[in-house]
């Protein structure tokens, strides 16, 4: 492709390019670019939310670039603020560890490994003394880094900040200087990060790189970010049946922004079939669409077959998924049903759980309950909660 065509695939879905300018002069150059990601190894799970990113680097890979996946083993001692109204639990070396382990299994599973350049910011961080940590502070200024919104709210409201926060931003755009990175990947909430990024390169002589900022991605509550904490997260390496049920529980509204940023599919075609076609096909469109990305054709195929036997004729699913009740989580032999459906995450909250109770979207082996109070529990009961069955298993 042409630079031009290359820019115009690259801007889909795209939150903001900083600037867009910038990215096709270096395309222009004609020589692969360094396409920096930076991570800091802090939950061992990668969902769709996390997904949109890598696949926008592997967009970059397949027209040529180079892919540098930055582990930030050294800043995860620090951990990113970002986002945060207090201050984040240092990682230790064994859950770092843990973790960047587990990110790069994952991590083939949508971009090309030979493409992709692992590294690790204690290489550089690491090795400086305290004389380059204070000439690399000298680079920018309080009042800067006061302009970072949670920083900012959180001075207002007099929640405490640690000195070790403020090195974040200028530990992660050295990043960049040591890298060298042409393009720096990142979600729109690491906006103010990547820009120093930008400031650090020309202060050390270098060409700022491009910032490239993806959306963040709502789960499946269709309200907050997706994430494992809060269990409205569609997991990549889920199975078929449990992703294809997960992306058929998400609100109409947000269908259409799930085809943009987790799949491939033309978007006038989306928007036409969504204008004629009934919510419930289009939603197994993008089920299918989303499972055939990582699991394949066959089996997209199999998960929609699957959901029509189960939802459309009142079957139970092949394969069900067992969550696990301590009997020491039940009082005379019973537990509390909002708490039930919060520890198997089919809710994202107690309010969201006691909600789906009161709306009639919960059932315990075919029975409806609509009440919040506690349910016995004997192990093999089927919890049904929307169109999701898990099997409860006492241990």
């Amino acid at each position: 492709m042409s630079p031009e065509e290359q820019l115009e695939k690259l801007k889909r879905g795209a939150a903001e390019i900083i600037s867009e300018e910038d990215l096709l002069k270096r395309l222009k150059e004609g020589k692969p670019l360094r396409v920096k990601l930076g991570l800091d190894p802090t939950a061992p799970h990668i969902h769709l939310g996390f997904a949109v990113v890598l696949r926008k680097l592997r967009q970059f890979q397949d027209f040529g670039h180079q892919v540098v996946l930055l582990i930030g083993d050294f800043t995860a001692r620090v951990g990113d603020p970002t986002g945060r109204s207090e201050t984040r639990k240092v990682l230790t070396p064994a859950e770092i560890e843990a973790n960047a382990a587990t990110y790069r299994e994952q991590f083939n599973l949508i971009l090309d490994p030979d493409k992709t350049e692992v590294r690790f910011n204690s290489e550089w961080l690491m090795k400086m003394n305290f004389a380059d940590v204070i000439g690399l502070a000298s680079l920018t200024t309080v009042a800067r880094t006061l302009e970072r919104d949670d920083f900012e709210k959180r001075y207002k409201e007099g929640v405490a900040i640690g000195l070790h926060e403020f090195l974040y931003p200028l530990m992660q755009g050295y990043d960049s200087v040591a890298l060298e990175a042409d393009v720096e990947m990142g979600g729109t909430d690491q906006k103010f990060n990547n820009l120093m990024g930008r400031t650090l390169q020309k202060d050390y002589g270098q060409t700022p790189q491009v910032v490239f900022l993806m959306p963040i991605l709502e789960g499946t509550d269709g309200v907050q970010k997706m994430s494992k904490s809060l269990g409205n997260y569609i997991g990549i390496t889920e199975s078929p049946t449990e992703m294809f049920g997960k992306v058929m529980s998400i609100p109409d509204e947000i269908m259409r922004r799930y085809f943009e940023l987790c799949t491939d599919v033309d978007m006038d075609e989306v928007d036409r079939r969504l204008k004629s076609d009934h919510p419930r096909d289009s939603k197994r469109w993008l089920g299918r669409e989303i499972v055939s990305i990582y699991h394949g054709e066959e089996a997209a195929k199999a998960a929609d077959e699957e959901f029509i036997r189960v939802f459309s004729k009142g079957g139970l699913p092949d394969e069900v998924e067992p969550v696990s009740v301590s009997r020491e989580e039940l009082e005379d032999g019973a537990i509390y049903i909002v708490k039930l459906i919060t520890m198997a995450n089919l809710a994202s909250s107690n309010k969201d759980a006691r909600r789906k109770v009161e709306q009639g979207a919960v059932s315990l082996d075919g029975e409806k309950i609509t009440s919040a109070g506690n349910i016995p529990v004997k192990g093999g009961e089927i919890l049904k909660v929307g169109r999701r069955h898990v099997c409860l298993q006492l241990n």
